[in-house]
C-alpha cells in the first residue's frame, strides 16, 4: 500500500506551466489532499510559476528526468497536444495516475493507446473537460434534454486573439486546428445532450493568414448528424482578424422550445480572447414552444441565474477535486475516457472533411 493510500497527500508532478498548467498548479498548491513534487517546462515559465506559488518547488526542464527523480503519485499534463500521448503513457507506465488537458492525444489512435495504457497500469486518467464541472453548463445540458428530440445545437467560440494569446494560438496550430482543439469541448456537450450515436460530419475551413504553420487553417465550422435526428454545428476562429460580432453562441432548439446561454459579459466588446469569459454563463434563458388556440405563447421565457458561478480558477479546483476523488474512491472512468475518445474522433473527422471537401461517415 502506498503512502498516499494511507492518507498522505497525492504527490503531483506538474508538466506545462501555461494558462491551464498554472491554474492546475494553484489548485494543487491550495487544496488539501495534494502536494506538488516538481514543476516541468522547457522554458522560463516554471520559474515564473514557482515564484507565484511562493517558491521552493523542484524545477525540471526535462520530463523524463523529472518523472524518474520525483517518482510522483500523479502527473498533470498541460503541455501542447503533440506531447500528450507520450507523456501520459510514460506516466502510467511509471505507476502514476494522470490528469491531462484535452485533447487526450493528437490522434484518435494515440488517444486509444492512452486509454489502453491506463487499463494495463490500473491507474486513473481524467481528461480536462472543464465544462463538465461547471454547474451552469451541467444545467444547460439538463435543460436541453427536456426539449424533446431531435435537437438542433448551435454553438461557437471565435477569438480575436492578439499579443500573448495569438502566440498561444499559433503554437497550438502547430498540432491542431481551432475546431479540433476547442471543438472537443462543445462536441462533448452535444454528445451529452443527445446521448445518441454520431453518424457523420461535414466541415469547412479557411486559412486567413500565412502567420500559421503550412497546411493548417485558423477558421473552421463543423456540422454533426446524430442517429436520433439531432444536428449540431460549431464554429471556431483564432487570430487578430476574427470578428467579435456574435462570437459567443450557445443555443439548443427542440420540439418543446429552446434553451440558451446568455453571456452578457462575454458578449461584450474585447472579451473574445479572455479565457475567464469563455466559461462564464451569467444566465440561462429557457423558451417554451407551447401555444394557445390563438397560436400565442402560453408561458413567458424563464431565466435561470445560478448563484454558483465559479471563476476559471475555481473550475480548475473542481476538476482537481474530481481527480482526487476518482483516485481515492476508485471511480470507474470507462465512460469518461470513451467520451473523450469519441469527441476527439468526431473532431478529427471534421478536420478530414475540411481538408477533403467531403462528408465523413463515423459508422
Amino acid at each position: 500500500m502506498s503512502s498516499f493510500e494511507n492518507g498522505s497527500p497525492l504527490r503531483v508532478l506538474v508538466v506545462g506551466c501555461g494558462n491551464m498548467g498554472a491554474s492546475h498548479a494553484f489548485a494543487y498548491h491550495s487544496l488539501d489532499g495534494f502536494e506538488i513534487c516538481g514543476i516541468v517546462s522547457t522554458g522560463k515559465s516554471k520559474e515564473v510559476l514557482n515564484e507565484k506559488l511562493g517558491g521552493g518547488y523542484a524545477l525540471f526542464s526535462d520530463y523524463d528526468t523529472a518523472l524518474r527523480e520525483t517518482k510522483p503519485d500523479a502527473v498533470c499534463i498541460s503541455t501542447y497536444p503533440d506531447t500528450h500521448e507520450d507523456f501520459a503513457i510514460k506516466a502510467l507506465e511509471s505507476g502514476a495516475h494522470v490528469f491531462i488537458e484535452k485533447p487526450l492525444a493528437d490522434t484518435v489512435e494515440g488517444a486509444k493507446r492512452v486509454v489502453e495504457a491506463a487499463k494495463t497500469a490500473g491507474k486513473k486518467v481524467v481528461v480536462g473537460y472543464i465544462l463538465r464541472v461547471h454547474p451552469s453548463w451541467e444545467r444547460f445540458v439538463a435543460e436541453a434534454q427536456n426539449l424533446g428530440k431531435p435537437l438542433v445545437m448551435r454553438m461557437n467560440l471565435n477569438q480575436q486573439s492578439h499579443g500573448y494569446m495569438w502566440g498561444v494560438h499559433r503554437n497550438l496550430m502547430k498540432s491542431l486546428s481551432p475546431i479540433v482543439d476547442c471543438g472537443v469541448h462543445y462536441i462533448d456537450v452535444m454528445c451529452q445532450m443527445t446521448r445518441s450515436k454520431p453518424l457523420r460530419v461535414n466541415a469547412i475551413g479557411a486559412r486567413l493568414t500565412e502567420d500559421i504553420p503550412a497546411g493548417n487553417y485558423n477558421y473552421g465550422q463543423l456540422q454533426i448528424w446524430f442517429e436520433d435526428g439531432s444536428v449540431g454545428w460549431y464554429e471556431a476562429g483564432w487570430g487578430p482578424m476574427i470578428s467579435e460580432t456574435a462570437f459567443f453562441v450557445k443555443d439548443v432548439i427542440g420540439p418543446k422550445g429552446s434553451v440558451s446561454i446568455v453571456a452578457k459579459d462575454a458578449g461584450g466588446t474585447g472579451k473574445s480572447s479572455s479565457v475567464e469569459a469563455h466559461t462564464k454563463t451569467e444566465s440561462i434563458r429557457v423558451h417554451y414552444a407551447d401555444l394557445n388556440d390563438q397560436d400565442e405563447f402560453v408561458k413567458e421565457d424563464s431565466w435561470i441565474n445560478l448563484e454558483d458561478e465559479p471563476d476559471h480558477q475555481e473550475l480548475c479546483n473542481r476538476e482537481q477535486r474530481y481527480f482526487l476523488n476518482a483516485v481515492r474512491e476508485d471511480f470507474d472512468l470507462t465512460d469518461h475516457l470513451q467520451d473523450a475518445v469519441t469527441s476527439l474522433q468526431i473532431a478529427f473527422a471534421c478536420d478530414e472533411s475540411v481538408k477533403t471537401g467531403r462528408t465523413v461517415d463515423l459508422v
